[in-house]
């Protein structure tokens, strides 16, 4: 049973961002519910969007795309993976989200003719939030976005501070922090971490804990100068080093009685705890590996000055993982530029070529269309595994009715409104299925039913692997985040050169999947759904399990 009241706990950020605040707030939350807690996380985001689905993937990551249709932080992608439970709508607020919920309030007179006010008004409706998304949980973890100290967050430490004075109790405060090491000192250095400490008290905030990310974990003595400089006990300085996998952090959390002490301090059970699967994991994820994969994820958001964002696409990347954990394969991940196809450029197309699975995933625009498509149409021909995610149906489809179909200037509407095939294209919006995001733009966003075709691959598939939502109906159930379609009158005409639709809407109105037969092709399917979405460690998703080991005959 749920406590009267819920246990809250802040994960909060210094010094830097990408330290690892969403990691931390899941691993915490991970090993509490190995100890019979009911656990959620509520992310806390900055910036004045309502969701996270118009940010640029390369300048904010992975947008995580939720069962009930929130487009959110990559933050929530992780939550989902370490709890093995869904979150949505009550695990994620903006601040645009609370000045659009306050403003409102305020127009339909709520306040009783009170003055509205940054403070207390807007802490208050971000404490409305952190409560609702509690109800019906022990415990609830409140990532703060952004870093101590920046005046965009400063309401959520305020919300904080009003918390705390409620009930001190039953709220915690984590403050993650940064260690750099000097190479010309040879040593951690914890001036940086001491001075976010400093800018928490200056906010009216004591800490509860540190947890310091460095490369190495960070010894007694720095942990004991902090604890000095901090006001806290030196146990309560974590460390949190580099791993090459981040499912080890619940561990090394354990190691050093985090979830132990946490519960201590809020007066909480100490039950036993079960890492028996997570530890089963680690060890199978860690074993020793014969076979290697090599997958060619053709990619368009890479590209962030002279580096490479490999987050933009996290969960593709987290669901290939998953599926090779499972196969005890060893996987290569080769990012190759759609834009760079487009111009044949050589080393692109040795990568292509060097490749034994190609994956089209995600996209919106004219952007690298073209290589997309070239990359489609070398893995059809040269037998070359193939599975399409989102665009990469569409894109495929558009292939298939130009080469095999005789439809040179076969296109999407999206990118050439004026083509006359439009193979994909906008439908009339219908409140039944679409969201509307904007401007008039409408989309499928969230979970959607599919019936599939029988002796097809994909109900093969998704019966091999037990993930139909509804066996003797042919159901299955995956989540769409898009605005274009499949155009139907072109159904029958590709269908009649080959193409198999092997899924569709429960109306026979939306087409979900494609695929060519085993016949013709060793494996080649696209999905309008995002299955990565809801690949999970230990429940890979059937679709990348048998892609990759496709990918693996074909070495």
């Amino acid at each position: 049973m749920p406590s009267k009241k819920p246990y809250f706990i802040f994960i909060s950020g210094g010094v830097l961002s990408g330290l690892g605040k969403g990691a931390t707030a899941a691993s915490l939350a991970l090993l509490l519910k190995a100890r019979g807690y009911s656990v959620t996380v509520l992310k806390c985001e900055n910036y004045l969007n309502l969701d996270s689905g118009n940010i640029n993937p390369v300048e904010h990551g992975d947008v995580f795309l939720c069962e009930d249709g929130l487009e959110a932080d990559l933050d929530l992608g992780s939550y989902e993976r370490f709890l093995d439970q869904n979150v949505g709508h009550q695990n994620f607020t903006t601040m645009g989200q609370i000045y659009s919920k306050v403003i409102q309030d305020g127009k339909n007179l709520n306040f009783d003719g009170a003055t509205i006010e940054t403070i207390p008004h807007v802490p208050f409706e971000v404490i409305s939030r952190i409560k609702q998304a509690a109800s019906g949980y022990d415990i609830l973890l409140i990532e703060l976005g952004g870093t101590a100290g920046e005046y965009q967050n400063a309401l959520y430490y305020e919300a904080y501070r009003i918390l705390n004075l409620e009930d001190q109790k039953r709220v915690l405060h984590v403050h993650v922090t940064y260690f750099p090491f000097l190479k010309h000192v040879g040593e951690l250095k914890s001036k940086p971490t001491q001075l976010s400490v400093r800018i928490l008290h200056s906010l009216g905030i004591q800490p509860d804990f540190i947890v310091g990310r460095a490369e190495t974990e960070i010894d007694d003595k720095r942990k004991q100068k902090v604890a000095f400089f901090g006001n806290l006990d030196p146990t309560d300085v974590i460390s949190a080093p580099d791993l090459d996998l981040v499912y080890e952090l619940p561990l090394i959390f354990h190691q050093q009685n985090f979830d132990t002490r946490v519960l201590q301090k809020l007066s909480a059970p100490v039950k036993k705890i079960n890492l028996k699967p997570h530890q089963s994991l680690i060890k199978q994820i860690k074993s020793p590996k014969t076979t290697s994969v090599s997958i060619g994820i053709i990619a368009k958001y890479i590209k962030t000055g002279d580096y490479q964002l490999k987050d933009s696409y996290a969960s593709l990347i987290e669901a290939l993982h998953h599926a090779a954990w499972y196969h005890h394969f060893n996987l290569n991940l080769e990012f190759i530029d759609a834009e760079k196809l487009e111009s044949h450029h050589q080393t692109t197309l040795d990568q292509l070529q060097s490749v034994t699975g190609i994956i089209v995933p995600i996209g919106w625009g004219s952007r690298g269309v073209e290589g997309k498509i070239s990359a489609i149409t070398y893995a059809r021909t040269h037998q070359v595994p193939y599975l399409g995610l989102c665009y990469g149906m569409q894109l495929a489809a558009i292939e298939f009715a130009r080469n095999l179909v005789g439809l040179k200037k076969a296109h999407t509407t999206e990118v050439n409104s004026h083509t006359p095939h439009p193979i994909i294209h906008h439908i009339p919006f219908d409140s039944q299925y679409q969201t509307i995001k904007g401007d008039g733009a409408s989309m499928r966003l969230g979970g959607y039913d599919c019936i599939l075709k029988p002796h097809t691959l994909a109900h093969h598939i998704y019966t091999k692997h037990h993930q139909f939502k509804n066996r003797s109906q042919h159901l299955i159930s995956e989540r769409h985040r898009h605005r274009f379609e499949f155009n139907n009158h072109y159904r029958q005409q590709l269908e009649a050169q080959g193409l198999v639709i092997s899924g569709t809407s429960p109306d026979d109105f939306f087409v979900e999947i494609i695929e060519l037969l085993s016949s013709i092709h060793p494996f080649f399917l696209a999905t309008q759904a995002h299955p990565e979405y809801k690949s999970r460690p230990c429940k890979p998703h059937g679709i990348f399990i048998e892609f990759l080991t496709a990918a693996q005959d074909n070495s």
